[in-house]
């Protein structure tokens, strides 16, 4: 099996098993670089799929939320290079796959023949690149497919109709659909359109379709879980950990 097609597996045994697969997302090192790891493993033992956010300067599709945990982390000495040495130890401890949150910047400065290589080494299995048209996208695709790994593809209810097809057809593990026109960490609940976009999104994917962007409750979670495979928790989860509280307990009650 190849490292992208374990993301794939873990969404589809968690559907199997009666529920919505987890997707927790957290910005890697916050918010503190110390706890980086045992707050990963604590994350990885509920989450089906674990993403990781790679600290970025100006994280365009990001709300407040992520922009601070982003500022923060790059504050403390969290990049591309210290995030996979943190995963180097951890390998055979995390069941989970990992995928990593990146703009482009910090993958296009690191290299993508590196980038692939590591990120075979450390578990991580694909990559969401959320400023990188698929048109563009060519390079990193091939350097990420020849270590088995690939790119997660984004679809939004603006996305035409021939556009979603060849988003989903090239997209690995799974297919993200962002559920509003926006960013990040909404408040305002879930858009009420929600389900007949995610049954047509999911209704043209041949992977699992993964919705994301303003979920925050058990309640999303289940509204999402009725017409997609899996659901993406990041903002709530980020302010849950800058709280200082247990993420964790966070997550399970979200199942």
């Amino acid at each position: 099996m190849q490292p992208h097609e374990r993301i794939g597996e873990a969404i589809i045994a968690a559907n199997k098993d009666g529920r919505t697969g987890l997707v927790p997302f957290i910005t890697a090192g916050y918010p503190d670089p110390g706890t980086f790891a045992s707050s990963l493993q604590a994350i990885a033992e509920v989450g089906d799929v674990v993403e990781l956010g790679v600290p970025f300067s100006d994280p365009m599709a990001d709300g407040m939320t992520i922009q601070r945990s982003s500022f923060a982390a790059i504050e403390n000495g969290v990049t591309l290079t210290w995030i996979f040495d943190q995963l180097d130890p951890l390998q055979g401890s995390i069941d989970a796959p990992l995928i990593m949150m990146s703009y482009l910047n910090p993958l296009l400065a690191f290299g993508y023949a590196k980038l692939a290589s590591r990120a075979r080494e450390t578990g991580v299995c694909a990559f969401i690149v959320p400023d990188l048209p698929y048109e563009e996208s060519a390079e990193i695709s091939a350097a990420l497919d020849a270590e088995g790994a690939g790119l997660i593809q984004l679809v939004t209810p603006a996305t035409p109709a021939d556009r979603l097809k060849l988003l989903a057809s090239a997209s690995r593990g799974f297919l993200y659909a962002v559920t509003i026109t926006g960013i990040t960490g909404g408040s305002s609940g879930l858009p009420p359109d929600l389900a007949g976009y995610l049954d047509e999104v999911s209704a043209v994917s041949p992977l699992p379709v993964c919705a994301g962007f303003g979920i925050r409750t058990a309640q999303d979670v289940d509204s999402v879980g009725k017409h997609a495979a899996g659901a993406i928790v990041g903002s709530a989860l980020v302010e849950v950990l800058e709280r200082g509280e247990d993420p964790a307990a966070y997550l399970r009650q979200l199942r």
